[in-house]
């Protein structure tokens, strides 16, 4: 069966608030939500068809936009590539100009929306941020609390509380602190065994290969209101991590870096590869920072995750 090649958008308002259309209840998946957008004709570049999509679907002008994700998902009637970018500039004020109803819906209500299962991917990066903090070793509680605070004040919506140094008890501590800071500001994800999940209701849940390799043929231990994300290094981690269901993952090291000096980079060639494989938002890890952010989306990746470049100085 021939692959349907989609350019699609999410268009973010000046509020925040992102615009989604229903599909024609005589439609392919009718009477879902989709992101707006279509088909991309033969010799079209994606950044074209989606122009002129809009344009003819929107009333817009679209100005500037940049990757954000690729899914390929088979139904059973039809195979499709849905190449989404993100729109970040525009003119006009969109309206259904093919008579389809529209909504702006704030990211967190996205998941409220029945979506066709391939856009289901696309909910989760239009939900995510570009940039993912991950807490650095060695700091004493004071120090990583001040460090979670002001990071969140700059504007981090995505932290993980990785402290491998700390014995059990002193990290479940921690971790309640942080629930606290992030609240209403920025996604949490701990680490730590999934016998804890229970106590932290409000928090996401970072797995390690390891557990990955465990707890993968399980499925979800969780619900999907809440996020799941998981540390991957090769081909054969991302295929457990797509068969556990998990939302988000890190792919690493893309290259070499202090903290792991010992292990193999994978280059830009090789994540670019194992991105293109896989249908979840992926952060690159490993000797990339925020210069590195916009090489990350050339590469298809939703951003960059790191310690170092995007700690604050305490």
């Amino acid at each position: 069966m021939k692959r349907i090649h989609v350019a699609a958008a999410v268009i973010r308002g000046t509020d925040g608030r992102i615009l989604i259309a229903r599909r024609a209840d005589t439609q392919h998946q009718g009477g879902l939500w989709e992101f707006p957008g279509g088909k991309v004709e033969p010799g079209e570049s994606v950044e074209a068809a989606l122009a002129r999509e809009l344009r003819e679907e929107l009333g817009i002008e679209v100005s500037r936009s940049r990757p954000l994700i690729a899914v390929s998902h088979d139904y059973p009637d039809k195979h499709v590539l849905l190449e989404v970018r993100e729109v970040e500039a525009f003119s006009g004020e969109p309206h259904g100009a093919e008579g389809q109803p529209l909504a702006w819906v704030a990211p967190r209500d996205l998941a409220q929306y029945d979506f066709p299962e391939a856009n289901k991917p696309i909910v989760a990066a239009a939900r995510l941020p570009d940039s993912y903090l991950i807490t650095p070793d060695g700091l004493e509680t004071p120090a990583l609390l001040k460090g979670i605070q002001k990071a969140v004040a700059s504007g981090i919506r995505l932290i993980q509380l990785r402290a491998p140094d700390m014995y059990d008890p002193k990290y479940r501590d921690v971790a309640v602190d942080a629930v606290g800071l992030c609240a209403g500001k920025a996604q949490l994800m701990l680490k730590g065994p999934l016998e804890w999940l229970g106590d932290f209701p409000a928090a996401g849940w970072h797995l390690t290969a390891a557990q990955l390799r465990k707890y993968a043929a399980n499925g979800r231990p969780f619900p999907t209101a809440r996020w799941l994300a998981a540390s991957c290094h090769n081909a054969e981690e991302l295929a457990l991590a797509q068969q556990m269901g998990v939302d988000f993952v890190t792919l690493s090291p893309v290259q070499a870096t202090q903290t792991h000096p010992e292990a193999v980079p994978l280059g830009w060639d090789e994540a670019q590869r194992l991105i293109s494989g896989f249908n979840q938002p992926v952060y690159l890890l490993g000797g990339v920072g925020p210069g590195e952010r916009e090489k990350a989306w050339n590469a298809g990746a939703q951003g960059v995750a790191g310690i170092r470049a995007f700690w604050p100085e305490t």
